[in-house]
């Protein structure tokens, strides 16, 4: 037998007729097969370039001039603001950077405020994060289908805080320095293999500096393989009304949206569902 046959017969087929079917409802690595004890070639090199399409989406920096553009397009006024982190690797050498704005941006944002003394329902905050492709590629998208949401229950927003460098808990310096009643933040998810480009919502009613995850609700998986930005954006409304009701947000306010919506839709009711 020569080397290309045996080469053949060994990288055995991936995925037969019952993986098939599966693999057509998920993008998770599964029924791929081996070679000997080693993935086969295929698999292999597919793991390779995801891996890198991940790597990408870490340290690709985010086109702030592009994405600006884009808002614009979109009547979306924005102001952009920098972290303490001064570079990429310090982002991600130093995560305590990533949670607050550095001086400049400080007396900007200040500055706005000081000009700007309405009270702000919502304060709308863009953040690069672990994945600016995932912002490059779908932040204005759910920003314009926030935005008219908004628009329709007459609450007053911020312009769309543009921060680079950015983490999650960076929202409550902003919502605090606006006095706004509640931050929607829009972050580029860590990456996966199979999901580099994707975008998470936290939610904060009352942002304070200092609060932790528990006073936040998060959405993740967003972007058109996962949750659609018009799915996403009915969840975040769900939040903002009921945490303007409830005054409050985090691991006290469960996201019951979904079964709400199931009820309304099942009029005859389903036994799955709790009463």
């Amino acid at each position: 037998m020569n080397k290309k046959s045996l080469a053949a017969k060994m990288d055995v087929q991936a995925k037969p007729q019952a993986w098939s079917s599966l693999s057509a409802f998920t993008q998770a690595r599964i029924g791929l097969g081996h070679a000997g004890v080693s993935l086969p070639t295929n698999a292999q090199l597919q793991f390779n370039v995801d891996h890198a399409l991940a790597r990408d989406a870490v340290n690709t920096p985010l086109d702030i001039k592009k994405i600006t553009q884009d808002l614009q397009a979109k009547s979306i006024p924005s102001i952009c603001l920098q972290s303490a982190a001064a570079s990429r690797e310090q982002y991600l050498q130093r995560p305590d950077f990533g949670r607050r704005l550095n001086e400049g941006s400080k007396a900007e944002l200040s500055y706005y405020a000081e000009k700007h003394s309405e009270q702000i329902d919502v304060a709308l905050v863009l953040v690069d994060g672990l994945s600016s492709i995932a912002v490059q590629r779908h932040g204005v998208e759910l920003l314009e289908s926030l935005s008219f949401g908004l628009n329709e229950r007459n609450l007053t927003c911020s312009p769309t805080i543009v921060v680079q460098q950015g983490r999650v808990a960076i929202g409550d310096e902003i919502g605090e320095s606006l006095k706004a009643r509640s931050v929607v933040l829009i972050v580029g998810e860590r990456p996966g293999l199979s999901s580099p480009d994707s975008l998470g919502i936290y939610y904060t009613y009352a942002p304070t500096q200092g609060l932790n995850d528990a006073g936040r609700n998060c959405i993740s998986n967003i972007r058109p393989a996962g949750l659609t930005a018009r799915e996403a954006t009915s969840k975040t409304l769900w939040l903002i009304e009921q945490s303007f009701t409830r005054k409050l947000s985090g691991v006290d306010l469960k996201d019951t949206s979904q079964q709400a919506l199931s009820r309304t839709n099942n009029s005859s009711g389903n036994f799955l569902l709790p009463k």
